[in-house]
């Protein structure tokens, strides 16, 4: 968790999606990832915060620009939100989400180096009721301080988080607001942005499926399945020789298209000299039937199951 990038990873981790199958009863969630850096660098400012609905981007805030802004389809959707408004609350969080990161760089007397302060919090739902919710920081990628609303009080994980755990509770009522911030007003905000928002988290997209090779004189042949566009992101992906499942060469990450999609590719190593068939295989709750597209070693790729397969 100490790069932007890696707490994405994490959430995305959290926030997947429940089973398509079970949309009645399916959770929405609503959260926030916030990133301080002590040493803002090019691309990077030295705060920024994203909103999720669900594993979708929501809306971004910066340092530089100061602006909340709406982000993919919610960007053309009028009177869902005040955004003059919440730039202002943004604004006000990132100021007291600094001065906490300076407080810790104080702490350990270290302000010459590279720091990372780093915050996730949201809520979610479930037939129309508040079904869980969390409030948790990081510092340097390790655990810093979380809220545990059940006592209800901060819960310090790092030695300096007892000075924070003492600022945050030094008058009652902040604790008992950050309470009802995640029991009440949370829930309440994703409710209304479902009213705007609910057919958009609700689609259910199958994925499109390529695959390509590369090779070169005298070395083994590289097979590429890549899937894309596919939502929701759960998705299994692997290739078999002959039947007998084989590993892939590459991590199987599963990132996000841009436009609200997923794509996942796996990766083969043919030697020049086999000639059996390798297949890659696609389960997704989209499609009724396994997807499998073959590679006969005559370097022909054929599609079965429903869906279209691209060969190059």
């Amino acid at each position: 968790m100490g790069t932007p990038v890696a707490v994405l990873l994490w959430l995305l981790l959290l926030l997947g999606p429940a089973d398509p199958q079970e949309t009645e009863t399916r959770p929405y969630s609503l959260s926030f990832l916030y990133t301080g850096l002590s040493k803002p660098r090019e691309g990077f400012p030295s705060f920024q915060a994203m909103a999720y609905l669900n594993d979708q981007p929501f809306f971004h805030y910066n340092s530089d620009s100061r602006k909340a802004e709406p982000l993919g389809p919610w960007s053309q959707v009028e009177g869902m939100e005040n955004w003059e408004k919440e730039s202002q609350l943004q604004k006000a969080r990132e100021d007291i989400f600094m001065v906490t990161l300076n407080d810790i760089m104080d702490y350990y007397k270290d302000r010459e180096g590279s720091h990372t302060f780093q915050g996730m919090f949201g809520c979610e739902v479930r037939n129309n009721k508040s079904s869980g919710a969390f409030w948790r920081y990081a510092y340097d990628g390790r655990d810093f301080i979380e809220f545990n609303k059940e006592i209800p009080a901060w819960v310090p994980l790092d030695p300096a988080a007892q000075n924070t755990k003492q600022k945050w509770e030094a008058e009652k009522v902040y604790v008992q607001r950050a309470k009802a911030y995640l029991e009440e007003e949370c829930p309440e905000m994703l409710q209304t942005y479902l009213e705007y928002s609910k057919t958009h988290l609700d689609q259910q997209d199958p994925p499109s499926v390529s695959l390509t090779s590369h090779t070169s004189p005298g070395k083994a042949r590289s097979l590429k399945c890549l899937a894309y566009d596919f939502y929701p992101r759960e998705i299994d992906m692997y290739w078999t020789r002959a039947s007998e499942v084989k590993m892939s060469e590459t991590e199987k990450d599963v990132l996000p298209s841009g436009n609200g999609s997923y794509q996942l590719s796996v990766v083969v190593e043919v030697p020049p000299e086999d000639r059996e068939t390798y297949t890659c295989h696609v389960e997704h709750s989209r499609i009724s039937q396994s997807h499998r597209v073959l590679w006969d070693g005559a370097q022909e790729a054929r599609g079965e199951g429903g869906l279209g397969a691209k060969a190059q």
